[in-house]
């Protein structure tokens, strides 16, 4: 059946939807929520099904088409297209009997993945999806196949035989590891492209920081060519395709707060199988706030990931680090960047904890990809020899530099109200203080720490500094402040 196509000026951010008048819909017996194939000449795509009661909205005989579809057919306002039903992905009926506890296999996972990253199920079933993994779990055989799905209905880039790659699980604000890591490991001539992902409720991304000082949006072959000249690189990996439909199944997990074992274990490797990485090192900050906040959880969690990269074929080394404050001074793209350059600098005012945890992961890296008997020594010789900050001015250089942004110009100190030491540092409190400054969004926001967790205070030290590049900002924070400074003093 022919309708005319209406331009709804409207993006879902993924979804692909089309819209009928509900008059037009009962005539061919459609329901909301239904598939419908639209077709125009040779192309053709396959919709999720809304209704309109306006007749102004959307009126008889013409079919509302949001921006996805409209880019994809490449049809525009007026253009006349061709519709027919079609049922549910068969990706629907995995759902179901994944919420039955039924036992998923390789091709039935593909279907959902396939389905998800194609935008073809609506946010409901992708979020039974999601609630059916995060109840029944997913077996090892079954995050296994999850991870390989993911791979390969993304891109893969292919490197040196032996690449290395890091990863740690969150929860730390701060912990700018990885920009530390990297040049070190790709000064002692090994091949390191990370790909890194942009906040979702931190302060920073890798990629929010990385960005204050190069660009990190590139395309996959200018990508190869800066590995090729640098042995490394610190990227954005959410241009690049890699295991696209994680990133669509976090957006899920987001607003419930809900990281499914067996999904947080296929999504970190496979981006890491995207990339051809053969060495992994993976971090796991075991704290309060983090998703390891015991002891048994994190050495869980240590298996689980060495289990199944063995029958991945990768070699995975996991470490259980300390989460239980922030790591370095700075918290925000900008402040913890400038963490990173004291650090690789080798400036006297240069976090201690940021640099010692950053040199043990790079040692282990050595160790484990570069045939390194004591990797720590190498690693500190290669960062106070000026090689690790010369190899990242090369990596800034060929991915293309960028002024780096100022610090927000407006600054509230917060100060310790009594006299003791610093017992506990709330993780969420200081990320979320950070946040309502304007953090990673605005790149000169967040917060400078001036006291960690041991130290000795007295009525009126500052414990850290709020930077906003507005009053109005500043102003939010404080009022969070003056309910949760995120500083426990005894």
């Amino acid at each position: 059946m022919k309708f005319k196509v209406k331009d709804m000026d409207i993006a879902t951010g993924g979804t692909l939807v089309a819209i009928l008048n509900e008059n037009d819909a009962k005539k061919l017996d459609l329901h909301s929520g239904d598939r419908i194939l639209v077709k125009d000449h040779n192309k053709e795509i396959t919709c999720i099904l809304d209704l309109s009661e306006s007749r102004k909205a959307v009126p008889e005989g013409s079919i509302g088409l949001f921006e996805e579809v409209l880019d994809r057919l490449q049809v525009r306002n007026g253009s006349i297209v061709n519709i027919k039903f079609t049922g549910k992905p068969e990706s629907v009926t995995h759902i179901r009997d994944k919420l039955f506890g039924k036992r998923l296999h390789y091709q039935e996972l593909y279907h959902i993945v396939d389905d998800i990253t194609n935008d073809r199920l609506t946010d409901i079933e992708k979020t039974y999806f999601v609630a059916a993994s995060f109840t029944h779990g997913l077996s090892i055989e079954e995050t296994v196949d999850l991870t390989r799905a993911m791979v390969e209905t993304g891109k893969k880039i292919k490197f040196a035989s032996t690449t290395l790659d890091k990863h740690c699980i969150g929860g730390i604000p701060g912990n700018r590891t990885t920009m530390i890591v990297i040049p070190i490991v790709a000064a002692a001539g090994l091949t390191i492209p990370k790909t890194s992902s942009r906040a979702i409720t931190s302060p920073a991304g890798t990629a929010d920081t990385m960005e204050c000082l190069a660009n990190v949006e590139l395309p996959e072959e200018k990508i190869k060519s800066i590995v090729r000249k640098t042995h490394a690189c610190i990227v954005h990996g959410g241009s690049m395709n890699l295991a696209p439909a994680d990133d669509k199944i976090i957006e899920v997990e987001q607003p419930l707060s809900i990281d499914a074992e067996g999904q947080l274990l296929a999504s970190v490797l496979a981006k890491k199988l995207s990339v051809s990485a053969s060495h992994i090192l993976i971090d796991i900050p075991m704290g309060k706030s983090t998703k390891a906040n015991t002891w048994k959880k994190a050495k869980h969690l240590r298996t689980k990931f060495e289990g199944i990269g063995k029958k991945l074929g990768m070699n995975i080394r996991v470490i259980i680090t300390d989460g239980s404050q922030p790591i370095g001074n700075g918290i925000g793209p900008l402040l913890e960047a400038e963490d990173v350059l004291a650090i690789l600098q080798n400036k006297p005012e240069a976090p201690a904890d940021l640099r010692k945890k950053s040199l043990m992961l790079a040692g282990l890296l050595l160790e484990m990809g570069g045939g390194y008997r004591n990797g720590l020594k190498a690693a500190t010789e290669i960062l106070e020899s000026g090689q690790a900050w010369r190899q990242m001015k090369k990596i800034i250089q060929a991915q293309g530099p960028r002024t780096m942004p100022q610090r927000g110009r407006c600054t509230w100190a917060v100060r310790s109200g009594k006299i003791g030491r610093v017992h506990e540092i709330n993780n969420e409190s200081i990320a979320k203080i950070a946040r309502i400054a304007g953090a990673p969004f605005d790149k000169g926001a967040g917060l400078r720490l001036a006291k960690k967790v041991h130290d000795p205070v007295q009525r009126g030290d500052l414990l850290y500094t709020i930077y906003a590049e507005s009053g109005f900002k500043l102003n939010l924070a404080k009022n969070f402040v003056y309910h949760d400074k995120g500083y426990k003093i005894q």
